[in-house]
């Protein structure tokens, strides 16, 4: 990997932190997400206009994984709302890789003609320990600070949907034939079930009237975007375990913008917590 594809990726990473950093900015968490995905669907638009037609075959699969993440976004929102990102946003991100290494090959077991049968090695099975360790100690600091103890339902919630729409699209992918169409069609059914689903049960009044929330919901929008772009192109010209390992360090870049945008606190404990969670998904992903 060159210094370039490295920044790149690190870039990625940064602009996946910073949209979930943005849904925190302002007084409705629920309001910002919807912005967010409203701003997805003419983003998913405007990719799948310039890639080929999807395979037909693949839209069960778009539509799976748009439930997927009608449920991770449902989670997230709300575990926004109890919580510090410095504290949710590592459970979340890092429970879903330690889910699909776990559940991953049992479900290839049990349906061997969906999907394909991954066997664990032995730094992936240390990952998993090392994982639940840290994911552990961020949580045990949840009840040892006197926080919200309502986040971590949710954060791990919302990491079962990631892990979810996770295996949904790394077959859906491949049934597609274009990567790229296929995340675009997801994004663009995720927005829209997502946008729909909220504003029928919570009403219009949900949306901010000020210019402001969403400005800055396009801006996560694009960011989120962006952080998979990037992170797809970045593995068409480097090794794929490589990037998405350094994609990883996500999580510390949320605990930084925790801790200096939004002045929540950091302990010893929850910054020890966040190097073992990064630690752990790199090595099951190397």
């Amino acid at each position: 990997m060159t210094f370039w594809v490295m920044m790149a990726v690190l870039g990625s990473a940064f602009l996946h932190a910073l949209w979930n950093s943005l849904i925190k900015v302002g007084a409705s968490r629920l309001g910002a997400m919807i912005i967010l995905s409203i701003g997805e669907v003419p983003i998913g638009l405007a990719v799948a206009a310039m890639r080929p037609t999807l395979n037909p075959a693949a839209w069960p699969w778009v539509l799976a994984a748009g439930c997927a993440h009608l449920f991770y976004k449902s989670f997230l929102t709300y575990a926004y709302e109890h919580g510090d990102l410095s504290r949710v946003y590592p459970i979340a991100r890092g429970t879903a890789p330690l889910i699909v290494a776990v559940i991953g090959p049992l479900l290839a077991l049990a349906f061997p003609t969906q999907m394909a049968a991954d066997s664990l090695t032995f730094h992936e099975y240390a990952g998993i320990f090392v994982l639940g360790c840290g994911i552990l100690l961020m949580a045990q600091g949840v009840f040892a600070n006197g926080e919200s103890r309502k986040l971590l339902p949710f954060a791990l919630g919302s990491a079962c949907a990631t892990a979810s729409y996770t295996l949904l699209d790394g077959h859906g992918a491949r049934v597609a034939g274009d990567a790229i169409a296929y995340v675009a069609w997801v994004f663009v059914v995720d927005g829209l079930f997502f946008a729909t689903g909220m504003l029928l049960w919570k009403g219009l009044t949900v949306l901010p009237r000020q210019a402001k929330p969403w400005g800055v919901g396009f801006i996560a929008s694009a960011a989120s975007y962006g952080a998979y772009g990037v992170s797809v192109w970045a593995m068409t010209i480097a090794p794929i375990a490589v990037v998405a390992a350094l994609r990883e360090t996500s999580i510390l870049f949320a605990v930084l913008i925790g801790w200096l945008a939004f002045g929540e606190r950091m302990t010893k404990g929850k910054a020890l917590a966040a190097v073992v969670i990064v630690g752990g998904v790199i090595l099951t992903r190397i």
